[in-house]
């Protein structure tokens, strides 16, 4: 598996202190199949890193998980607030993109109202960035209007959703929206958004055979990520498997909520 949104860097954001915690985590996500873990530290007004020292960061992470025995690939990524977009460099831009390809990955805030940030992912499109938006389930705005999440899917942004929301980690109300994303076919990926070893801890294929979603495991885990860290325009088409039964009731609470926010 390919952990596409993971806070594995020491002592760069609200992740990993020391280098000692950062193989913690790391020992973890191996524990739970991960191959190769996307470094997404924070780039926002609180995390104010940079290209070059995550950059840094990575090397050194993948030179202390060699010496421990870990097999574990780390590659640089970072985790961009939309907030924080129009102060950014255009060379540092296109520096904090996912593996150094086309894609990036955006945050937006956890606030009710997002007014025009839409429209700052589609400016970014229009230069030639490929987004992935993380974790959508988790932005009140997206809960508040979520015929916005839809316009930018349908203009080509993905969507990563974190593992622990479709299990409840993050309440019910993410929890149901979350799988109302994916019954609507708006969810391209899911990661761990891991932060340590044991709290905000990595894992994905536990989680997604929870949610009863173990069929759409590889593509979500490792067919998209793969897709996204190849640079390529395209990912693969959602694979036509069962689901259990029961998300033919949360299909019907999905597209109710859309009704009732588009009245």
């Amino acid at each position: 598996m390919i952990d596409l949104h993971c806070h594995v860097l020491a002592g760069i954001d609200d992740g990993p202190s020391t280098i000692e915690d950062s193989l913690a985590l790391g020992r973890a996500a191996a524990a739970t199949g991960t191959r190769k873990i996307v470094a997404t530290p924070h780039v926002s007004w609180t995390y104010s890193n940079d290209a070059a020292t995550i950059s840094r960061l990575v090397v050194e992470t993948n030179a202390a998980f060699a010496a421990a025995g870990l097999t574990m690939e780390v590659v640089a990524g970072a985790e961009i607030a939309i907030t924080r977009v129009p102060e950014l460099a255009p060379e540092e831009l296109s520096a904090l993109t996912l593996g150094n390809g086309p894609w990036l990955l955006i945050e937006f805030p956890f606030t009710s109202v997002a007014v025009g940030l839409d429209a700052m992912v589609l400016e970014l499109q229009e230069q030639g960035y490929r987004i992935v938006l993380a974790h959508p389930e988790r932005c009140p705005a997206f809960h508040r209007e979520p015929r916005m999440l839809e316009t930018l899917v349908e203009a080509g942004a993905l969507t990563s959703v974190t593992a622990g929301s479709l299990v409840g980690r993050f309440g019910n109300t993410v929890k149901r929206y979350a799988l109302g994303l994916v019954e609507g076919e708006l969810v391209h990926n899911v990661a761990s958004d891991a932060h340590g070893a044991d709290q905000r801890r990595p894992g994905m294929t536990a989680e997604l055979e929870e949610a009863g979603l173990g069929p759409l495991a590889d593509w979500l885990t490792c067919a998209v990520p793969s897709a996204i860290l190849e640079g390529r325009e395209t990912i693969p088409s959602r694979p036509d498997v069962p689901l259990p039964a029961s998300t033919t009731a949360r299909r019907r609470w999905w597209r109710r909520s859309l009704l009732r926010r588009a009245s």
